[in-house]
C-alpha cells in the first residue's frame, strides 16, 4: 500500500522576471514499510521535494496523496494538522530545547495535537525513548547526551504521534562515523518493525543502508533503484568498535 503518492508535482518560484522550476512534473510512490533515501547535488530539487513531502511547502501543480488523502490543495490549518499527525521529522541539527529533558522534548508534538491528547503523554514519551534505547536517559538534558543520543531523542520525538512516515533531513550530517552507524542502525531497526522512513542525504555510504535510492537532478528523478543488499549498520558498528578496541 502506498503511503505517499505524488503525481505531476511541480514547484515554481517567481524571482522578479525569472521563473525557477525547482520540481518539474515529478511522480513518486513510497509504499508502507519502505526505507527510501533521496540524493542529488545542490540545486537538484531534493530539498524542495522534502519540503513538499513534509507539508512545509505546497506544490504549484500536481496531486499529493498522503495515507490515501489528497492534501496538495489543503489550507494552512489543515497542513499544520497533517504535519503534526502524519509526519515525524528528524533534522540534521536535532532541534532539541536545551533546558528541557529528553522526556519533555519528545512530548512536545503532543502539545500541538488538535482534538486533545490520546492517553498519557508521559507514558507515551517513555515508550518511544525506550524504543530508541534511551530508557535510562529520560531526565537528561541535551547537554548531558552525546550527539548520537541527541539524535535518538529527535527520532523518538518524531515517532511519538505514530506518524504515517518519518522524514529525515540529513540526519547524520552532524555526526562522526561511529555515531552515524548508531543512528543508521536505529533507523534499520525501526524500519524492520514496519516504520516507513524517507531520508534526504548527500552521503552514498549512508544511503547504502536504505532499501531504495532515488536520485534527482534538475528537478526530476533520474534514477530510482532498489538496493539489493543494504548494509548492516549494527554489524558495521560492532566491527568498528572491535577494531577500535584492538
Amino acid at each position: 500500500m502506498a503511503i505517499i503518492e505524488l503525481r505531476g508535482i511541480q514547484r515554481r518560484y517567481e524571482l522578479g522576471d525569472i521563473t525557477v522550476k525547482a520540481i518539474r512534473g515529478l511522480d513518486l510512490d513510497v509504499d508502507s514499510g519502505e526505507f527510501v533515501s533521496i540524493m542529488g547535488p545542490s540545486g537538484s530539487g531534493k530539498s524542495t521535494l522534502m519540503n513538499i513531502l513534509g507539508c512545509l511547502d505546497k506544490p504549484t501543480a500536481g496531486s499529493y496523496f498522503l495515507d490515501g488523502e489528497d492534501i496538495a490543495a489543503a489550507d494552512d490549518t489543515t497542513f499544520a494538522d497533517i504535519r503534526n499527525r502524519k509526519i515525524g521529522f528528524v533534522f540534521q541539527g536535532f532541534n532539541l530545547l536545551a533546558r528541557t529533558t529528553a522526556l519533555e522534548n519528545v512530548q512536545l508534538p503532543l502539545l500541538y495535537r488538535r482534538g486533545g491528547l490520546d492517553g498519557d503523554p508521559a507514558k507515551r514519551g517513555v515508550e518511544v525513548l525506550e524504543a530508541v534505547g534511551l530508557g535510562s536517559r529520560l531526565h537528561h538534558l541535551p547537554s548531558q547526551l552525546s550527539g548520537g543520543q541527541q539524535q535518538r531523542v529527535a527520532i523518538a520525538r518524531a515517532m511519538i504521534n505514530n506518524p504515517a512516515f518519518v522524514l529525515a533531513d540529513e540526519p547524520t550530517g552532524n555526526l562522526d562515523s561511529e555515531m552515524t552507524l548508531e543512528v543508521m542502525s536505529l533507523f534499520q531497526e525501526l524500519n524492520a518493525k514496519g516504520i516507513t522512513i524517507v531520508m534526504v542525504t548527500h552521503e552514498p555510504e549512508v544511503a547504502a543502508y536504505t532499501n531504495r535510492i532515488i536520485t534527482m537532478r534538475d528537478g526530476a528523478i533520474i534514477s530510482d533503484t532498489a538496493v539489493e543488499k543494504p548494509g548492516n549498520a549494527a554489524a558495521d558498528l560492532a566491527a568498528k568498535r572491535t577494531r577500535g578496541a584492538a
